[in-house]
């Protein structure tokens, strides 16, 4: 592929709260993200307001040739246009404060949901739910009846 000086390389790999700066992180921990993929960092730089983006999918980076974690490639031109952003080093912790802020959100989200339980047409949720109902009234029925044992 030849070279593009308008092109710059975005690997999910760059994003990973779990590895070290020496072992390829390029953004500081607050702007990392728990198991970085390709798709996230699509979404991510889409939702931060980047339009000229290229996704590769199945790439490996030259220093970590086990995984096939694909790459982004975003336009300095275009970045600098919709996000303001002049150099590589703007660019990553924008998106990667961006991505971050999303699985905030997403965790929150869930735990909400969970907090909720089942909507009211979600047989299977409402069945588990009272198999759980169930289990714990069972164990109640024990302990009682374990108390009972030792009265006697």
């Amino acid at each position: 592929m030849d070279h593009n000086q308008d092109r710059i390389a975005v690997w999910p790999g760059y994003f990973d709260a779990k590895s070290s700066r020496r072992s390829g992180r390029r953004v500081p921990r607050d702007s990392s993200v728990l198991k970085p993929d390709l798709e996230g960092l699509f979404i991510a730089s889409r939702a931060l307001g980047l339009r000229k983006v290229k996704r590769e999918e199945k790439i490996s980076h030259p220093s970590r040739p086990h995984g096939k974690e694909g790459r982004l490639w975003v336009s300095k031109r275009g970045a600098e246009e919709s996000i303001g952003a002049a150099t590589k080093e703007e660019i990553l912790q924008l998106i990667g404060g961006q991505w971050r802020q999303m699985q905030k959100d997403q965790r929150s989200n869930e735990k909400e949901a969970q907090k909720r339980g089942p909507s009211v047409g979600d047989k299977r949720a409402r069945s588990q739910r009272k198999g759980t109902n169930k289990a714990m009234a069972v164990q109640a029925r024990a302990r009682r009846s374990q108390k009972n044992k030792r009265r006697r």
